[in-house]
């Protein structure tokens, strides 16, 4: 028996009696429950395929690289008046004279896909699929080709814009909602895997809002419609034939298609596309914080309840303007500008989206209690020269002395840990000098060398302050001590520690 055919057969009158009792079960049993409405699977894709088509485009570009230098061949020593002498002075005159390395160019190509937004001629990719391309051919579906000019391009999306000039209006596609794909939805992708234009692969979401970690924004669609090297750049339709995402990324082993490929939602690109085509550039929102995740144990410490965690603030930039807003520390952001933050990775994207310039209002949990701040959202480019706010300055400085606690080591800043430990000049806070092996600390990472400079966002300043701040919060039935930690390049981090 072939393995196409591994399952037994049922003969015709078992068959019939075996769907009677099956529909006998579910016609009388009490607990049978009606299907939910749902929507079947198309009979086929060949009419969407087909006015889909011409606005997919084959992306193909060729970059100039030098060829690896050729080995170097000595001149063989010969006699004057040799032969052979003629004969190998032309020969090494050929390479270059005497021998010596010749650095030729040649060129490299890699090919991908793209789709036609505008019928001018705007043409969507990946930027990796151009990314260090001298030149750019955008090939048809007809046959024909155009070479592209390159109009902008974001690293951090990974989408590229080029423009072409066409003899007449190119077939074009639109933008879709891809808010409002559910998992399950059926998806069409049409690219060039492995050079082969024009292919059309079908399949569902089979996830959304996936984080690869590729970049700050990753949000993409996972779906099992086969993609594979070559696809990078095309389209991601839903039934409506609207592009949904822009096919970007798969996970294998062998670099073939396994299931699992990924899109750049077009909630994502098309804002980017539209700033590309209207600056040349990305204009993303900028407020000036570093964030991390709430994890259970800060949740607790903080007060923050429900499904939605929020954002913690863990540094502000000095005079960015989330600084000029009021925000500190230690705030959790729960909304911003209208919309929830479900958890750390929605307010960078948030905030990116968000106009420059924009007044807008955020509430934030704030020991325990919710407040809203109002900030004007800035320029993400004019981030670089941005500067950390410096730390509060402490009190006197009074004579070294340690205590213990949460499976550390805790001590006033000298002079002499200062330079132990490659602290900064203007050190304040209390010193971690010793981390107990097999504690929870050593678990959190925490090291030697680290400031603390908070305990349950209040200020420390001395080891007595810390037994203090710990001892409050056995006598509250806490848990767990949020800390507050400066490495010493400066960078600040919150990690909650069980007190007990």
């Amino acid at each position: 028996m072939s393995q196409t055919t591994a399952r037994p057969a049922i003969a015709s009158g078992a068959r019939r009696a075996l769907a009677l009792a099956l529909a006998a079960t579910v016609a009388f049993s009490p607990l049978a429950v009606a299907p939910a409405a749902a929507r079947s699977a198309p009979e086929s894709f060949a009419d969407l395929a087909e006015g889909l088509l011409d606005a997919v485009v084959n992306i193909s570009t060729s970059q100039n690289a030098p060829a690896a230098q050729e080995k170097s061949v000595p001149k063989p020593d010969l006699p004057e008046g040799s032969p052979f002498e003629e004969f190998f002075d032309e020969f090494f005159n050929k390479r270059g004279g005497g021998g010596a390395p010749q650095q030729r160019q040649r060129k490299q190509s890699s090919l991908g896909s793209g789709f036609v937004v505008d019928p001018s001629g705007i043409v969507i990719t990946n930027n990796h699929v151009i990314d260090g391309a001298d030149e750019i051919t955008v090939n048809f579906n007809d046959g024909s080709k155009l070479v592209a000019e390159l109009v902008g391009k974001d690293t951090k999306t990974d989408i590229a814009v080029l423009r072409v000039k066409p003899p007449k209006p190119l077939k074009a596609v639109k933008f879709g909602d891809a808010a409002a794909l559910r998992v399950g939805d059926w998806v069409l992708a049409i690219g060039n895997p492995f050079g082969l234009g024009g292919s059309v692969s079908a399949g569902i979401v089979s996830a959304r809002n996936r984080n690869i970690n590729s970049g700050p924004y990753d949000n993409f669609i996972q779906t099992d419609a086969a993609i594979n090297r070559g696809n990078s750049g095309g389209p991601l339709f839903n039934m409506a034939g609207e592009v949904v995402g822009i096919n970007t990324a798969i996970i294998s082993p062998s670099g073939g298609s396994i299931g699992i490929g990924f899109s750049v939602p077009s909630t994502t690109a098309q804002p980017v596309v539209d700033q590309l085509l209207q600056f040349g550039e990305t204009r993303r929102g900028w407020i000036g914080v570093r964030i991390q995740e709430v994890t259970d144990e800060i949740a607790e410490s903080l007060g923050v309840k429900g499904p939605n965690k929020g954002a913690l603030i863990a540094g502000v930039n000095d005079e960015g303007p989330a600084d000029k807003g009021g925000i500190e520390a230690g705030d959790v952001v729960l909304k911003f500008d209208g919309k929830t933050v479900k958890d750390v990775r929605d307010l960078p994207r948030i905030v990116a989206d968000t106009p420059i310039d924009r007044d807008v209002d955020v509430v934030v949990l704030r020991k325990g209690k919710e407040e809203t701040k109002k900030l004007k959202v800035g320029r993400l480019e004019e981030a670089a020269d941005a500067k950390p706010a410096a730390l509060k300055p402490g009190g006197p400085e009074e004579a070294p002395k340690t205590v213990q606690a949460l499976g550390l080591t805790f001590s006033a800043v000298t002079d002499d840990l200062k330079g132990r430990f490659g602290l900064k000049p203007d050190a304040k806070g209390v010193v971690i000098t010793d981390v107990e092996d097999g504690s929870k600390a050593q678990e959190k990472q925490i090291q030697p060398g680290d400031i603390l400079v908070e305990v349950a966002q209040e200020a420390v300043e001395t080891p007595a302050d810390v037994s203090k701040r710990i001892e409050a919060l056995k006598k509250d039935g806490k848990k767990t001590a949020l800390l507050l930690l400066s490495n010493k390049a400066g960078d600040v981090r919150f990690v909650a520690v069980s007190i007990d």
